[in-house]
């Protein structure tokens, strides 16, 4: 009998587990910028790395390229594509060049969208594919009520979703130091728990905010510290009672249709923007460790 009631008390909790699910979003193809290399068979071969467990297990992901933040030729930016298109990723829109809305101009910024429009609808159409994402570099989603209304505007016009993001993080950071040899193992270790502890704190938070967890969406970045580390990430949320799906299927839910005002500079998880809309008092999750953040803002040119 006491495991019978033992069972029944762990039963919700066990439940909530295994329905959880996220959307895993990676940003700033073909490389972000961990000054990793940056020639083609570079990007080739941490791309390959990367996507590998993605292939191999059939999993949903979404990439969203900002086209001329690259060295790469047109034809070699083709194949770098190409090569997330056989992995079955989707490609969205991030903008032509990695664009700040908080420092570009409405109309400089609307075609800077039209112009990475132009390189990705094309592919994505060959394919058999529809263009439909779009994803704010920084998540600056706007500083005034004018623009963030303009460019909602915009976007629904030419036919694109938004892509927020629930579990945000600071990966780039990480992936950065990744690169510098005194730095390489500390991250290694470090790295997957620190994502850990944010999801954890998202979970609960979700709970607060919206009285329930819902499919989240995952922002990771293009580089090489998330294409060795991945097979480790994924192995971390499914622990966690994850199951993989489509950003699509992640937006279907209900929760991605609530009202969310928040107009300024910062770029943050929807959640915190349901909570700010809510009138809710600020809670922020884990911030990277102190000795990430003064290495990464020392060595930033």
């Amino acid at each position: 009998m006491r495991w019978a009631a033992l069972v029944l008390l762990l039963l919700p909790a066990l439940l909530a587990g295994a329905q959880r699910e996220v959307a895993l979003t990676i940003d700033d193809l073909p490389r972000g910028g961990d000054g990793g290399g940056r020639t083609y068979p570079e990007i080739r071969d941490m791309t390959e790395r990367l996507l590998a467990p993605f292939r191999a297990q059939n999993i949903p992901v979404t990439g969203f390229v900002h086209p001329g933040q690259t060295e790469l030729t047109a034809p070699d930016l083709r194949r770098i594509l190409d090569l997330w298109l056989d992995a079955g990723a989707d490609l969205a829109n991030h903008t032509w060049s990695h664009a700040d809305l908080n420092r570009t101009p409405v109309a400089e910024y609307e075609q800077d969208i039209l112009k990475a429009d132009a390189v990705l609808r094309p592919i994505d159409e060959a394919r058999g594919k529809k263009l439909e994402f779009f994803r704010y570099p920084m998540l600056h989603a706007g500083s005034s009520a004018e623009t963030k209304r303009l460019i909602e505007e915009f976007l629904a016009a030419h036919g694109y979703r938004n892509a927020p993001v629930t579990f945000d993080n600071s990966d780039y950071m990480f992936a950065a130091l990744y690169m510098r040899p005194e730095f390489h193992a500390r991250v290694r270790k470090e790295y997957v728990p620190y994502l850990e502890s944010v999801v954890a704190f998202f979970e609960r938070r979700s709970v607060e905010v919206v009285g329930r967890e819902f499919p989240q969406i995952l922002l990771l970045h293009s580089n090489e510290l998330n294409s060795r580390t991945m097979p480790e990430i994924l192995g971390m949320f499914r622990r966690r009672g994850y199951r993989f799906i489509s950003l699509s299927d992640a937006l279907n839910d209900e929760v991605y249709r609530l009202p969310e005002n928040y107009v300024g500079p910062g770029g943050f998880s929807w959640i915190h923007r349901w909570s700010r809309t809510k009138g809710m008092p600020n809670k922020g999750e884990p911030d990277e460790p102190e000795w990430v953040r003064r290495a990464f803002t020392k060595g930033r040119p």
